[in-house]
């Protein structure tokens, strides 16, 4: 296993194929000063080593306050639960994939087809309509509303100093009616 990777100015690749569990989407870490806001969660089986790579970064997983949820595939939020319950980090979502995130409906989180139980969590922070801001650390994020593999999944970009970042997960599918995919 590769350990984190930097992307550019204040933005890590913590998890993912390669980094941590091999069924992990890509998490990232944005080092936002006061806290660290995390990318997506991985399917849980990595946990450990995500949190090893922030080590390795000379960051503080307890740090971790915020975790932004691209949509509710459990590739990206099967690590949930273990973040909320070793840390308390708040979990931010839009509000059309919180039925698969806090497990109302858990055919949207396609937990099945990794074969995975997932463990539902409560969404903190619900976005709705199509953009929001939030400011988190010392850091303003930027969240669009990008329906299509799922209903409520997000793209989030952030400004660095070597530019913008676009955090753009599975925008390009793949598509299912089973979990309400719409091109």
């Amino acid at each position: 296993m590769s350990k984190a990777k930097s992307v550019c100015d204040r933005v890590y690749a913590v998890g993912g194929s390669g980094l941590s569990a091999p069924e992990d989407a890509f998490v990232y870490i944005v080092d936002a000063g006061s806290e660290l806001v995390m990318i997506d969660a991985g399917v849980g089986y990595g946990i450990n080593r995500i949190e090893d790579n922030i080590r390795s970064l000379g960051l503080e997983p307890a740090a971790v306050w915020h975790i932004i949820a691209t949509h509710c595939h459990i590739d990206h939020i099967g690590g949930l639960s273990a973040w909320k319950e070793r840390y308390g980090s708040k979990v931010i979502a839009h509000e059309l994939d919180r039925a698969g995130i806090e497990g109302e409906n858990n055919s949207l989180t396609a937990a099945s087809m990794y074969g995975v139980d997932y463990r539902p969590v409560k969404v903190d922070m619900l976005l709705k309509g199509e953009t929001e801001k939030l400011r988190l650390g010392d850091m303003e994020f930027s969240f669009l509303h990008t329906p299509g593999h799922t209903p409520g999944s997000i793209s989030v970009y952030i400004d660095t100093t070597d530019g913008r970042v676009l955090f753009g997960q599975d925008i390009h599918g793949p598509f299912s009616d089973s979990w309400g995919s719409d091109l």
